[in-house]
Order: structure tokens, then sequence, then C-alpha cells
């Protein structure tokens, strides 16, 4: 129970910060298939930021829980997040253009977290400012919590765009190959979630030395993150 209430204030922030932005994420695609002509999102109730609306059972709770608890027992932190929620259905046929509007609904999705990241770096600059007019705690809780922000739209973001369908990445390159590769290409997508877990899971427990999540962190979110950092004002971490 002592572990517990002190895991609150990272296990609230880490769930606050997730939720916000896999909903967004999810929300900006239905938004752009909108502006762009398909009124499937807004016709099944999915153009929402109610995070229920986008919840998947095993994407959003399950697997998220686990990695959560996991991390908070084994660390006392949060170091890592991974998750998806249920898909915004889009009719590429609605498009006005099919192809190109294909690419630039994925697109929304990950370019919404960039921007949700940005705007969390921003908010270090009043939270400094406040030091002294607000208690230290929280002044570090709020810190913390755009820590957490920061790392769960960029790695939610950079996640979608590896080009395996039924990710982002997958379609925006479905978008760019010519037709005759973009069809064979777009079967993938049946299995794309599965590649995904194997590589990113289960291939690391069989490979001695094969960390993809390890190499991700320390290479390309801990540089992206830095480089938000730096655009925000706050320098780098470099």
């Amino acid at each position: 129970m002592t572990d517990l209430l002190g895991w609150w204030p990272e296990l609230a922030a880490a769930v606050l910060a997730s939720v916000l932005a896999i909903t967004l994420h999810e929300a900006a695609h239905g938004y752009a298939a909108l502006a762009l002509g398909d009124p499937t999102a807004k016709l099944a109730g999915r153009l929402s930021l109610n995070p229920i609306r986008h919840v998947d059972p095993v994407g959003t709770v399950l697997l998220p829980g686990i990695l959560l608890l996991g991390q908070l027992a084994t660390l006392g932190r949060v170091e890592f997040m991974f998750g998806w929620a249920k898909p915004v259905p889009v009719n590429i046929w609605a498009l006005r253009h099919p192809r190109q509007g294909m690419m630039l609904v994925a697109a929304a999705g990950p370019l919404m977290n960039f921007g949700l990241a940005l705007i969390a770096g921003l908010l270090v600059h009043p939270l400094v400012a406040l030091e002294g007019s607000l208690p230290r705690e929280a002044i570090l809780a709020g810190l913390r919590f755009v820590q957490l922000s920061i790392l769960a739209n960029l790695v939610l973001g950079l996640f979608n765009l590896l080009p395996i369908p039924p990710l982002d990445g997958g379609r925006i390159v479905t978008g760019l190959l010519p037709q005759a590769l973009a069809v064979p290409y777009m079967r993938l997508e049946r299995w794309g979630i599965l590649i995904v877990l194997f590589g990113v899971f289960l291939l690391p427990r069989l490979a001695e030395g094969y960390d993809p999540v390890g190499w991700a962190l320390r290479h390309v979110v801990a540089g992206a993150f830095d480089l938000v950092l730096l655009l925000t004002g706050n320098g780098g971490g470099g």
C-alpha cells in the first residue's frame, strides 16, 4: 500500500500524458479525413476528444497498464510507454484525392503528437516563472508531467512513422509507391501489429543483444527530446 501511494503521482502523470497523446492523435486522423472529404469518422461518432471513444482494450488499457506497473515496480519511475488506440475509421475512397488524402490523414496523427510535444516544452517557462509562488513539490510535479507529455507524444508519433501497415508510416509509404507495389504492400496490414509485437517484445527475448526499444530510446527519442527542448527555448540535453 505504501508503494502504491509512492507511485501515485508518477502513475497519474504518466496515464494522463499517454491518454492525451493517444486521444488527440486519433482525433487528428478523423478531423483530417473530414477536411479532405470523408465524413466516416464523424458519422461513427469518433470525432471526439472523449478518450473512451478511442479505447482499445488491449492496446490502450492492458499493455500500457502492464508496462506502467512493471516499470514502477522495478524502476520506481516510467521510462517507456507503448500502446495504441482503436483506429478512427477512414474511407479512403471518400477522400477527394484518395492516395494523397490517405497520406495526409495518416500524417495528421504524428504531426499532432509532435505539436503537442512542442506545446508541452513551452509550458516549462510559465512553470519556472511560478517558482517561489507555488510549493516546490507542485512545480516539480508540473515539470515531471511536461517531461512525460513530451516523451509520450514523441514515442507515439515516432513509433507510428514506422513504415509498416497499419501504422501511419506504412500508409504514407503506400501513398508514395506506384499502384503495382502499393496493393501488395497494403496486404501486410493484417499482419502489421503482429510483426511489430514480435520485433519489439518477443525477438529481444530470443536474440541476445537485440534491443530495438533501448536503441530507439537512446538514439532516436532522446535526440528528438533534446530537439524539442531546443526549439522551445529550454536548451538541449546534449
